[in-house]
């Protein structure tokens, strides 16, 4: 099962009403249990479960799984986000895209990278026009670097996230203006 695979997966179960999923292909397994799982075992605290997914490789993922919402009401209830100022501002970025900014948001739980290294130029900065399918950034989950593909067109016009900053599940990475 490659990457694509494994996101449209976590959308898909994202968007049922379920509140676990196995799957085991071969030497590959992958678990996925929502919000929802945590709701009926004795978790108070109202936080995102956290599942190890393992494959063959000897290579470990976690994969969070929690609707945008709700884990802007799990952070700020439980203090997660340790800068205020940040959360403050992603809230205005987002009221400010969903005025008139189609965003970009980051698939999986992991490190953000504008570049594949230091010292080429950033897949995409602000300004630039970019096409379905183009990858703008890198998200490193487990020493794995995912590459992640843009799923609008349009022009770049605000870069969300610092390089080298954690990002989580569904957290804006850009905003782009369809009209571009």
């Amino acid at each position: 099962m490659d990457y694509k695979e494994i996101t449209d997966l976590i959308k898909m179960v994202n968007k049922s009403n379920l509140t676990e999923f196995k799957m085991r292909d071969g030497d590959f397994e992958i678990t996925i249990r929502t919000e929802n799982y945590s709701k009926g075992r004795s978790n108070d605290n109202n936080t995102t479960t956290m599942v190890p997914v393992t494959t063959a490789q000897p290579v470990q993922h976690i994969i969070s799984q929690a609707p945008a919402q709700q884990q802007q009401q799990v952070e700020q209830n439980t203090n997660v986000n340790a800068n205020p100022v940040a959360s403050k501002e992603n809230a205005a970025e987002a009221a400010e895209a969903a005025n008139e900014y189609i965003e970009i948001r980051s698939p999986i739980v992991g490190t953000f990278y504008r570049a594949s290294s230091p010292e080429k130029p950033p897949y995409a900065k602000v300004g630039d026009v970019i096409e379905k399918g183009d990858v703008v950034c890198i998200v490193e989950a487990m020493k794995l670097f995912n590459e992640i593909e843009s799923e609008v067109s349009g022009k770049i016009v605000k870069v969300v996230v610092d390089d080298a900053q954690p990002v989580e599940y569904d957290q804006v990475l850009y905003l782009v203006d369809p009209k571009g």
